[in-house]
């Protein structure tokens, strides 16, 4: 539980810096700032996905809520417009998220509680509505905004075109932009009152219109776009004096049905409190990740099986971030069944011998232009067997997955798409031209950023570790296992002796060309399972990376020593591009550092001590940016705010698995 107070939003800028999110399952959700507007066109009480976990649609984009109180008007709305803005935060008295947000009005003797909560697998919303009145009658409006958009663009005034119809207390829209969706709205109590009857003027507003929202967030990021919503029908309730009155609104796109919204959220807090029990870490801030990582795990229509969306609020499900945040998100909160059907879900889609890098907003050819998704994805089944370990799982990767192993192996010992294949050292080349394939992958135009063209340092230390994975499992299965370890042998003696960079004590971050700038790619060299590295080695390495590259929420992507390093992430796109991987702190390194960082010190009292502390200082950001996530990236810098995606699957994912396999289990002893 997360208790905010009025400390927070001193004024609609300060509110606007916080956010929070829940998801629907499907690769919906439902986000919005503490004060109570919009600071980013993805934010919206019900982003619907129409073809799961893609295609989503802004339906409903908030509610706002006006008090009158005699004749004296209260406007709870707080949202920043051109040139103006709205402070009804300043009635916000506390905000809370358990599970779901919560925010707390007082406004004279009158107290509002509101709380919004998604359906979980569904494309519905409920705003549930706790007020007790105060001396004088009062009536409370309820203003519904709608839209009908992608999500994070905006909507011109001619956008908002709608059929409209009341029947009871049902409000029905279908936009001309599809006819085939219907949005109801339905309210519990009160009146429908239509907005065209409220007298209008040359000098006043549009009255069915909310025009010209500003977006800070998105203004800051080079994003000069405002936004307009429709808003044809209000509800009215009316109050007694000291009358207590519990009543809620929903929206859906999926037909009504007679689930009451107080249901709804009490379905969706359940629901998470039995992933903590199930996860059974009996820990406040691996709890806190277990819920946070929740909102990632989605369905996926084409094939029927869960994925997982790379980050909130825009990715979709990528490959390569799918197999790094897999361990924390699925096995360490032990949702066997749902790790099983993500790995099922991908092996669907391998190419040759390639794994999706990432999925299309609608249910085309996914694009394949990744090196390391492959290697990543024989981690994610290694890990997977190590978790559960049953002859019935070992049965389900022999039959389903071992037969796609051997195809992605088979394709990169000799050769594959995106100049992908294995030179006579053994070694794994890839990329050339503008082909970006590793996860340092920004082109801009015919400009390459990060040019990592050769035999990377990550994509290699990936390979050999998938060699030896294939060593085992061909022992398990009755499978002849020489060729893998020999070409194991052939690797590890290549890795050793290329890859060292005497001068720097650590690693070259792509040969045969020698890059020596420090990255923080190299880590994986210590932190993978199958050590291709002596311990000295692995020490020398893990030093210099946390002089060079640690940043409180991530490691650097770029040494700051370095003339190329970018220190700020900000700005117009070309310079965030510019700056992405070269010195950006990204905070899904995290993972591998501290995992590095335990190995090399032989997991000793004064390590673990100092691991607790590189991932409880996590608890801060998450209490700041989007409440209970994790950032994509922050500042190479002064990392302190959130930048990128509010909240990322590979972060929250690593550092949960970080946390509850090289800190928990040591701390007590």
């Amino acid at each position: 539980m997360y208790k905010y107070g009025r400390g927070m939003w001193k004024n609609i800028e300060s509110g606007n810096e916080l956010s929070w999110v829940i998801g629907n399952g499907i690769g919906g959700y439902a986000n919005h700032t503490v004060a109570g507007g919009g600071a980013q066109a993805f934010h919206g009480y019900l982003i619907a996905s129409l073809n799961a976990p893609v295609n989503r649609k802004l339906i409903l984009t908030r509610t706002q809520e006006q008090i009158i109180i005699n004749d004296r008007e209260y406007d709870l709305t707080s949202q920043q417009y051109i040139g103006t803005s709205k402070d009804g935060q300043e009635y916000l008295e506390q905000f809370i998220l358990d599970t779901v947000p919560e925010y707390y009005y007082s406004i004279e003797d009158v107290s509002i509680k509101k709380t919004i909560s998604i359906e979980y697998g569904h494309n519905t919303v409920a705003v549930c509505y706790e007020i007790e009145n105060g001396s004088e009658s009062a009536t409370l409006k309820v203003v519904p905004l709608f839209n009908y958009r992608e999500a994070g663009e905006t909507s011109e005034r001619g956008d908002l075109k709608f059929d409209v119809k009341t029947s009871g207390k049902i409000l029905t829209l279908i936009p001309e932009k599809d006819k085939n969706i219907k949005i109801d709205f339905y309210t519990s109590e009160g009146d429908f009152y239509d907005r065209s009857l409220i007298p209008t003027s040359m000098a006043t507003p549009n009255y069915l219109m909310e025009e010209n929202h500003f977006y800070m967030i998105d203004h800051r990021t080079g994003f000069l776009g405002v936004d307009n919503h429709y808003t044809p029908y209000e509800v009215h309730i009316e109050l007694k004096p000291f009358e207590k009155k519990r009543f809620y609104v929903k929206c859906t796109i999926e037909g009504l049905n007679e689930k009451s919204g107080f249901e709804i959220v009490n379905e969706y807090k359940k629901r998470s409190e039995a992933l903590v029990e199930n996860a059974n870490l009996n820990d406040d801030f691996a709890n806190n990740l277990v819920k946070a990582g929740d909102h990632f795990i989605v369905n996926r229509e084409s094939t029927g099986l869960k994925t997982v969306l790379a980050g909130l609020p825009w990715f979709t499900d990528w490959g390569r971030d799918t197999m790094i945040a897999f361990e924390g998100l699925t096995l360490v909160t032990k949702r066997f069944d749902e790790a099983r059907e993500i790995l099922e879900s991908f092996a669907r889609y391998i190419k040759n011998g390639l794994v999706p890098n990432v999925f299309p907003d609608e249910n085309t050819e996914p694009g394949y232009n990744t090196v390391d998704a492959s290697l990543w994805y024989f981690q994610a089944v290694y890990k997977y067997l190590k978790y559960t370990g049953d002859e019935s799982d070992y049965k389900f990767v022999k039959e389903k997955l071992y037969p796609k192993l051997k195809e992605i192996y088979k394709a990169y010992s000799t050769k594959t798409d995106f100049s992908i294949g294995m030179d006579s050292d053994g070694l794994i080349f890839a990329g050339g031209g503008l082909d970006q394939v590793t996860w340092m992958d920004v082109r801009v135009g015919d400009f390459v950023v990060t040019p990592r063209h050769g035999k990377p340092v990550e994509i290699n230390a990936l390979w050999y570790n998938a060699l030896k994975i294939m060593e085992e499992l061909c022992e398990k299965f009755g499978d002849d296992s020489l060729e893998y370890r020999e070409l194991s042998c052939r690797v590890k003696e290549s890795f050793n002796n290329k890859f060292w960079n005497e001068e720097k004590n650590c690693l070259y971050d792509v040969v045969d060309k020698n890059d020596d700038k420090i990255r923080p790619n190299q880590i994986w060299a210590v932190s993978l399972p199958f050590a291709v590295l002596d311990r000295e080695k692995e020490k020398k390495i893990v030093s210099t990376v946390y002089k060079h590259l640690y940043a409180t929420y991530g490691l650097r992507s770029l040494s700051f020593m370095d003339k190329d390093y970018k220190k700020k992430y900000i700005g117009k796109l070309i310079d965030r591009d510019c700056a992405y991987h070269m010195g950006t702190t990204w905070a899904f390194l995290i993972g591998g550092f501290i995992t590095a960082y335990c190995k090399v010190n032989d997991y000793s009292k004064e390590a673990i001590e100092k691991a607790n502390h590189m991932c409880k200082v996590f608890e801060d950001t998450m209490k700041d940016g989007c409440i209970n996530g994790i950032a994509e990236i922050f500042d190479g810098d002064f990392a302190s705010t959130g930048r990128g995606c509010y909240s990322q699957a590979w972060s929250v994912g690593e550092v949960l698995r970080a946390y509850s396999q090289d800190v928990l289990p040591y701390l007590n002893k």
